[in-house]
C-alpha cells in the first residue's frame, strides 16, 4: 500500500488528483465548522452527548459531528445517498426509467443524474426542515430568533450545504480518486476516530477494572478489518476455455484463462443503503418530540430487535440487488459464445449462463451474510451489554466496514491509474 501511494505520487497527473481530493476534502472539513445562524450549538451539542448510542448519534457519526454543530453540512450525504436508492430502485419499476438507464446511452444517463439531482433537493428539504422542528421544540433557538425569515434561513442554509455536498462528490469522482461520495462518507468517520478513541481511553482510565472488556473490543476490531481485506479481495475464479480457429492464415485462440467472480461485488453500498433505509422510521421519531417514547422509537432504535432484523435483511436484499447490476450471467455468456469461449464442462449459451448464476448466487449469499453479520452482531452486543453500549460500541461494526472498504476501493483506483499510466508510456 505504501509503495502504491508512493509511486501515485511521483506521477504528475495523479498528483494532481490526489492534491484536488485532498482540497475538497479541507473544504468539506471547513464547512463542518461554519455553523448556521439563529441556532445555540451549545445546546444542541450537550443534547448530542446525552443520545450519542441513539440513531441520531449514528446519523451526526456519519456527518462528521456536523449535525451536533448544526453547521452547513449538517445534513451530511445522506439526501443524495437516499435519492440514489430510490432512483436505482424505481428504474425497476418504472418502465421509462428502465428504458432510459439500458437505451438511453450516456444521454440517458445523463438524464437519470439530474433526477438523483432534483430528488436530492428535495429530500434535503424535508430532512432540513424536521431538523429545524427538533431544534425549535427543544428550546435550541436564540431567543432572539423570532421572525420569518429563521426557519427559511436555516432549512435553505441546510439544502445548500447537501447540494454543495453533492457537487463536491461529483468533481472528486470525475477529477479525483474514487467514487466521491464514499470519500466524503469515508472523511466524515474517520473525523470521529480521535473523539472516539479519547472517550475509550477516558471510559478506560475511570474503570480500569474492565481492561479486558477494552482488549477484546481492540482485537475484535483488529479481526473484523482483516476479515474486510481478506473477504473484498477475495474471487471465485472460473476457468475458461477458448477455441481455435483459423483467421487467414493464423490461428487464433486455444489459451485458457479464467473468469473472475467478487465475492463481494456490490462492496460498502448495501451497508450505507441499508443504514439509511433502516434509519428512516426511528428518524422521524427522533424529529418529532412527542414520538420520542412511543412505540415506533421503541421498536425501531438501534439496540432494538426489530431494527437490527430489518438491518440484517435489507443488507442482504441491497447485496442481491447490486450484484445482479453489475454481473448479467446471460450477457457473460453471450460474450463467451461470440469470442469462442466457454467453461469446461458446459455448453455454451443457456447452460453457461445457469451455471455462472448458480455461482453468483451462492457467492452473494455468502458476501451478504459476511457483511450483515459484521453490521448487525456490534447492535446486538450493545442489546445485551450496557457496558459496550457505554464505550459505543453499536457504531463500530457499519464505520469500520466503511473505513476499510473506501480505502481498499481507493487504492485499487491508484493502482488501476498507474497500471493505465504505464502502459500508455510504454506505448507512447
Amino acid at each position: 500500500m505504501l509503495s502504491t501511494l508512493r509511486n501515485a505520487w511521483k506521477a504528475d497527473d495523479i498528483r494532481a488528483k490526489l492534491l484536488f481530493v485532498m482540497f475538497m476534502i479541507l473544504l468539506y472539513r471547513l464547512g463542518n465548522a461554519v455553523t448556521v445562524p439563529y441556532v445555540d450549538t451549545a445546546l444542541l451539542s450537550a443534547h448530542f452527548t446525552e443520545i450519542q448510542d441513539t440513531m441520531l448519534g449514528l446519523l451526526n457519526t456519519l456527518s462528521g459531528s456536523a449535525l451536533e454543530r448544526a453547521s452547513i453540512f449538517a445534513l451530511s450525504i445522506q439526501p443524495y445517498i437516499n435519492a440514489s436508492i430510490i432512483i436505482q430502485l424505481l428504474t425497476f419499476a418504472v418502465p421509462a426509467l428502465e428504458r432510459l438507464s439500458k437505451e438511453g446511452g450516456e444521454e440517458g444517463k445523463r438524464k437519470i443524474e439530474k433526477i438523483t439531482r432534483y430528488s436530492t433537493v428535495a429530500i434535503a428539504i424535508l430532512q432540513g426542515f424536521a431538523f429545524y422542528i427538533m431544534i425549535r421544540d427543544m428550546g435550541m433557538l436564540d431567543p432572539l430568533a423570532t421572525g420569518f425569515w429563521t426557519p427559511i434561513v436555516i432549512v435553505l442554509t441546510f439544502v445548500t450545504g447537501s447540494a454543495l455536498l453533492m457537487w463536491m462528490g461529483e468533481q472528486i469522482t470525475e477529477f479525483g480518486i474514487g467514487n466521491g461520495i464514499s470519500v466524503i462518507l469515508f472523511v466524515s468517520i474517520v473525523a470521529r476516530f480521535p473523539t472516539e478513541v479519547g472517550m475509550m481511553i477516558s471510559g478506560f482510565i475511570a474503570t480500569p477494572g474492565n481492561w479486558w472488556i477494552y482488549l477484546l473490543i481492540a482485537i475484535g476490531a483488529l479481526a473484523i478489518v482483516v476479515l474486510i481485506v481478506v473477504v473484498t479481495n477475495a474471487e471465485r475464479r472460473i476457468p475458461v476455455q477458448y477455441s481455435k480457429r483459423v483467421v487467414g492464415r493464423k490461428m487464433y485462440g486455444g489459451q485458457s484463462t479464467h473468469l473472475p467472480m467478487k465475492v463481494n461485488m456490490a462492496g460498502v453500498l448495501p451497508i450505507i443503503f441499508a443504514q439509511s433505509i433502516a434509519s428512516v422510521p426511528a428518524t422521524i421519531a427522533m424529529f418529532v418530540p412527542r414520538w420520542q417514547d412511543g412505540w415506533l422509537m421503541r421498536n425501531f432504535d438501534m439496540t432494538s430487535i426489530p431494527y437490527a432484523v430489518i438491518y440484517f435483511l435489507l443488507i442482504v436484499f441491497f447485496s442481491y440487488f447490486y450484484s445482479t447490476v453489475q454481473f448479467n450471467p446471460i450477457e457473460v455468456a453471450n460474450n463467451l459464445k461470440k469470442n469462442g469461449g466457454f467453461i469446461p464442462g458446459f455448453r455454451a449459451g443457456k447452460p453457461t449462463s445457469e451455471f455462472l448464476q448458480k455461482v453468483l448466487t451462492k457467492i452473494t449469499l455468502f458476501g451478504a451474510l459476511y457483511l450483515a453479520i459484521i453490521a448487525v452482531v456490534p447492535l446486538l452486543i450493545s442489546r445485551f451489554s450496557e457496558t459496550a453500549r457505554d464505550m459505543g460500541i453499536m457504531l463500530g461494526g457499519t464505520s469500520i466496514i466503511i473505513v476499510v472498504s473506501v480505502a481498499l476501493e481507493t487504492l485499487k483506483q491508484l493502482e488501476a491509474q498507474l497500471l493505465m499510466r504505464h502502459y500508455k508510456g510504454f506505448l507512447e
